[in-house]
């Protein structure tokens, strides 16, 4: 009986996760003023989301239930997911191919213990995943505390979500916004403070 519980819990925690990820990946969507063609990189815990310390205790059931719950709501948007590895991999990047065609790719496949679970996920989720050492993503989802800041464009913009976690891990976001240059006498397209035109 207790195993039988304990599934529950477990089936209860998926299906939790992958709400509350595409909750978070809509809030997002809405406040960078995503579109189609543009990158979220994500970074994950898996431990942090099952209340463990990160990197302690990878889940690659609850890792494949958030996948699922951000890309239900990018894919169908034509917006790509980047999931950062782990630092045993130098953060490196799971990602579509048709998203970074000519981008200079390395060879890597991720594990859960060398990789994290969210890249492993990714990486058996997408048709043609590939990795890349960095990215210049649009926006950005932290899940769990990974620092995904060295895969943003300049300039990067903290986005507060309603959906603040993900399980008991801390949900941090951010959209980027191009850099104001040319000091007091220049002109700005206000526009532009909120994120990119459409058509870049």
């Amino acid at each position: 009986m207790a195993g039988t519980v304990h599934e529950l819990e477990q089936k209860d925690l998926f299906w939790q996760v992958q709400s509350e990820a595409a909750r978070a990946a809509q809030q997002l969507i809405e406040a960078a003023h995503l579109h189609q063609g543009q990158i979220v990189v994500v970074g994950c815990s898996t431990s942090e989301v099952v209340g463990r310390r990160v990197g302690s205790w990878s889940t690659p059931e609850i890792a494949q239930a958030i996948f699922s719950g951000l890309n239900g709501v990018f894919a169908p948007q034509g917006i790509y997911i980047a999931a950062q590895c782990c630092e045993h991999l130098n953060r490196a990047l799971i990602v579509e191919y048709e998203a970074v065609r000519g981008a200079e790719i390395v060879n890597v496949k991720p594990q859960p213990k060398a990789g994290s679970s969210f890249a492993t996920a990714a990486y058996n989720s997408f048709r043609q995943p590939v990795a890349l050492e960095e990215i210049k993503a649009d926006a950005g989802l932290d899940i769990g505390g990974t620092l995904i800041g060295m895969h943003l464009k300049k300039v990067a913009v903290p986005v507060r979500l309603d959906q603040n976690h993900i399980g008991s891990a801390i949900v941090l976001a951010a959209r980027v916004r191009p850099k104001f240059i040319g000091g007091e006498r220049a002109i700005y397209d206000e526009s532009l403070k909120d994120g990119y035109p459409d058509f870049v």
